[in-house]
């Protein structure tokens, strides 16, 4: 397997991502990158503890032996986990057995340089903690059931919000995505009625009730969870507000289920109350729902600083979702400055007389498809799709949507850099692969270029790019961010400072002209204070932000033609250019060779600019590539990168090579 530089591992490994450049360095110094072959056995049950490993490319099973020598898989484990850190921390032999289900990069920080990173870099230490906290079992006691677990804590400043409608659906969907274990802990105060169990087809009631005087807290736990029929179980408490010890009591239980459960759904009292913030703060990530209007988003921020100011709650934890139960004159943008963030999703209102279920009875409505992407999300199953760049070449990129149209194959987040940024954002907004293709017959002749190009005299580009902004205007008016029907992210270069930006608010149409602004041949596009061009530049296969992002299963379309195409193009067109100097100097007028030279302009002086930053995006692309599960390559050999007149060719180059590679993009979303 080709190796990746160690630098892009551990600047874009989650664990590392928000560390200092010094601290990445202590990490890369005591740090090693090992690759295992499928099969191989990274560390056995029993054996002495190795060293810290970190996850890169390919997936690793975890599992145990009983007695008789039968496995039992914990856990399949993909990009971005980590695993022997029990070992090292409590100096006992490894609980259980690691190994590559197919081909793995892994970074490794052995034992021996494992205390010494710890104590240079004391919040990585506070970060494992709290998986230490889930992980961290005594055998005597407890037999390993699970590898980890994750608590979601859904709640609301009022209690109006729909967040047990979605905590219902919230643990439905997980289970279907991800077939693991699913328990929901519905939590209200002792004058409440609980509502799951009926909303769960679930006869008669056992609720635990955490009370003091209570006989219920000396009862076994287990004995009050309800099993339902659609895969997920419930444990239904009451507590007393006032009485500190119910928190206590329920931490206690909590502990136990998180042996049991690989998630875990708290579906909290809408109660501003220290007990709360308490159980709140035991979270993995705490789901804030928030009406739309303005008074309820001015709560919701209010809360959000209290969990960030009174109890240090990792703002990344903190998701906000916006349920739009009922209409509002806010817009989404404007509703994100009130948050003072961003919004992390949006519930659409649910159609009077729909199912509770809406994932199992109503999965097409737009509300479950929401959810959808969120336990997908949390479920680390998201699928992320990445469109190259490539001019024309960009049109394969059609043909591969029409085969995940067809297919169905979903997609839980797109991202484009330049024809590939268009692209995705046609698709993100509703666009179907035909409407997209349709599109394309604006373009009939090769001439039909020019029409969308206003050469200006050269200062910081040769092309000023009005022409195509119109168009795209035309295409997409006002459409923004928000109105996407699955997020997008599109990728530009920043001038000044010289790196990558991830663009996701916004009009789209300013977006995609900063992303497709090829440097030399475009002036860069000026974004608020930023001059921004050709996200190609720097990502022309921009998988590094989706890695960065958690994305676990990520396709890749790289249209980028070889380096050896690449070449032989180039020379063909110098070899064109001397030649034709030469013919019109012999036989044409003084006035013919002008006019030569202008068309010379407008077309080689492109091809030799856009020839030589292909080559240096081809090199880039190949690297980005090793990021991807799953890259598709459509072969593009006898087509021209100004040939948008050929779109239906390109799109069936496309939709060729994604059929070719369909078998392995089932099997990625399917593991």
């Amino acid at each position: 397997m080709e190796t990746i530089e160690k630098d892009l591992i551990i600047r874009e490994f989650p664990l590392f991502a928000d560390l200092s450049p010094k601290e990445r360095k202590i990490i890369k110094e005591h740090s090693g990158v090992l690759s295992f072959k499928k099969g191989d056995i990274i560390y056995e049950e029993g054996s002495s503890p190795s060293g810290f490993y970190c996850l890169v490319l390919g997936r690793v099973v975890i599992y145990t032996k009983d007695t008789q020598g039968v496995q039992k898989i914990l856990e399949y484990l993909h990009r971005g986990k980590y695993f022997g850190i029990i070992s090292l921390l409590t100096s006992e032999p490894h609980s259980v057995t690691a190994q590559a289900t197919n081909d793995c990069v892994v970074l490794v920080i052995n034992k021996e340089d494992f205390d010494l990173v710890i104590n240079k870099i004391p919040r990585l230490a506070i970060d494992l903690s709290r998986t230490l906290s889930r992980r961290l079992k005594r055998k005597d006691i407890h037999q390993k059931a699970i590898f980890e677990s994750t608590v979601v804590s859904v709640f609301s400043s009022y209690s109006q919000a729909g967040k047990t409608i979605y905590a219902l659906n919230l643990a439905l969907s997980l289970k279907k995505e991800t077939r693991k274990s699913i328990i929901i802990l519905d939590i209200l105060s002792t004058d409440q009625t609980h509502s799951l169990p009926a909303r769960l087809d679930l006869a008669g009631e056992k609720i635990f009730d955490l009370s003091k005087d209570m006989a219920d807290a000396q009862k076994a736990p287990k004995d009050f969870i309800l099993k339902s029929k659609f895969g997920i179980d419930l444990f239904c408490f009451h507590y007393s507000p006032e009485d500190a010890l119910c928190v206590r009591r329920l931490l206690g239980i909590l502990s136990e289920l998180v042996n049991e459960y690989h998630y875990i759904i708290l579906d909290l009292p809408s109660l501003l109350d220290k007990n709360i913030f308490s159980i709140l703060n035991q979270s993995d990530f705490i789901h804030l729902l928030s009406g739309p209007d303005e008074q309820e988003l001015q709560k919701t921020h209010l809360l959000t600083q209290g969990l960030k100011n009174e109890f240090n709650f990792q703002e990344d934890k903190i998701k906000i979702i916006i349920n739009e139960y009922k209409l509002s004159k806010i817009t989404p943008v404007e509703q994100s400055q009130i948050l003072g963030r961003n919004i992390f999703a949006t519930l659409p209102n649910i159609e009077p007389g729909a199912s509770d279920r809406l994932i199992l009875e109503n999965p097409d409505s737009e509300y479950a498809k929401a959810v959808r992407r969120i336990s997908r999300y949390i479920g680390e199953s998201m699928v992320g799709l990445v469109l190259g760049v490539g001019v024309a070449y960009g049109f394969c990129h059609v043909g591969v949507l029409k085969v995940f149209e067809e297919e169905k194959i979903p997609v839980d987040i797109i991202v484009g850099s330049s024809i590939g940024a268009l692209i995705a954002s046609l698709w993100a907004i509703g666009w179907s692969s035909s409407e997209i293709l349709e599109i394309t017959k604006n373009f009939k002749e090769p001439k039909h270029i020019w029409g969308l190009v206003d050469l200006t005299i050269p200062h910081l580009g040769f092309i000023k790019g009005n022409k195509l902004y119109k168009f795209l205007k035309e295409l997409l008016g006002d459409k923004t961010f928000y109105d996407t029907r699955l997020p997008l992210k599109i990728i530009a270069s920043d001038v000044k400072h010289k790196e990558s930006r991830v663009l996701d608010q916004g009009l789209l149409v300013d977006a995609i002209m900063a992303s497709c602004a090829m440097p030399g041949v475009f002036a860069p596009f000026k974004l608020k204070e930023e001059l921004l061009f050709d996200g190609g530049v720097i990502n022309p296969l921009p998988t590094e932000p989706l890695f960065k992002m958690g994305v676990k299963k990520i396709i890749a379309v790289n249209v980028t033609p070889s380096r050896q195409d690449i070449l032989n193009q180039y020379e063909k067109i110098k070899g064109g250019l001397k030649t034709n100097i030469a013919d019109v100097i012999k036989k044409r007028s003084w006035f013919d060779l002008g006019r030569y030279f202008k068309d010379i302009f407008k077309t080689n002086i492109l091809d030799f600019i856009f020839s030589s930053v292909e080559i240096l995006q081809s090199e880039v692309a190949q690297k980005e590539a090793l990021l991807a599960d799953v890259v598709l390559h459509p072969d593009t050999s006898g087509l021209y990168w100004l040939d948008l007149h050929k779109a239906a060719e390109f799109a069936k180059r496309g939709e060729e090579e994604a059929r070719r590679n369909l078998d392995k993009i089932k099997q990625l979303i399917n593991e």
